[in-house]
């Protein structure tokens, strides 16, 4: 054990320069990228249909679809009775009631000019992501009135949290263009009210919440000596003989 403490603490700086320089680099005017809440009533104009959205239509004239709630399947179609096969994956929800009037044309008359209205049951395509120390990581239902704030009070930052360090991360499908980043201190947000650097999540945003420096030392020493605890512990138990093995566990109980 003796040798096993004076590896950890040989350890302990290239630790702490390890995570010193590992992670994202924010930068404040990564914000402008982002919007804010008070800025636009929402982040999506143009919804885009996807599965496994949920899509409910609304046309009293043709009583096969009036009230009807389909479930995009994973080939992108919905079907009806009596319309049958529709693609509305990647379509707006205009678009996708302009396919279901066409279908409908051919069995109904419809009057007016938007005979059919399709709208959203249920948003589960498109999702942001909220990871790191919380107790509810992972990825999060998308809304278009998301915000860091939110994201964050609904995932609950854990003990071992960097309130103040928390990352908002936009990716960048493009290799040509760096990802945006920059740094929100949800304690000043939640104590005292300041929401200047509370924004609008789009969808696919990361919201990272780094683990303090302390808990990620002791987190770093823990997988450092698990593995070399055990091979200790194994290599004493051979030392001891098969017949002290039941004696020597009996004494670490204690």
């Amino acid at each position: 054990m003796r040798r096993t403490n004076a590896m950890v603490v040989l350890a302990l700086p290239l630790i702490g320069m390890s995570l010193m320089g590992c992670g994202l680099t924010p930068n404040a005017a990564d914000i402008e990228a982002f919007k804010k809440p008070y800025e636009v009533n929402v982040t999506a104009e143009d919804y885009v249909l996807q599965p496994p959205d949920e899509i409910e239509v609304h046309c009293s004239k043709v009583p096969e679809i009036h009230m009807q709630r389909q479930r995009i399947r994973p080939d992108g179609k919905v079907s009806f009775e009596g319309l049958g096969e529709i693609e509305v994956a990647g379509k707006t929800l205009a678009e996708a009631a302009e396919l279901l009037e066409k279908k409908a044309a051919e069995l109904y008359t419809l009057a007016g000019e938007h005979p059919i209205d399709v709208r959203v049951a249920l948003y589960l395509s498109k999702v942001y992501y909220v990871l790191g120390q919380v107790n509810r990581p992972g990825p999060k239902m998308y809304t278009g009135r998301d915000t860091t704030f939110s994201a964050l009070a609904m995932a609950q930052p854990n003990v071992l949290a960097w309130e103040q360090r928390v990352q908002v991360i936009r990716p960048s499908a493009d290799k040509d263009v760096k990802p945006r980043i920059f740094q929100a201190n949800f304690l000043r947000m939640a104590r005292n009210g300041d929401t200047s650097k509370d924004v609008l999540l789009q969808e696919g945003d990361i919201v990272y919440v780094p683990a303090t420096i302390f808990a990620a030392i002791s987190m770093k020493i823990e997988e450092i000596i698990r593995p070399i605890a055990r091979a200790f512990s194994g290599a004493y138990i051979v030392q001891q003989g098969p017949g002290r093995e039941a004696a020597y566990y009996g004494r670490r109980s204690f």
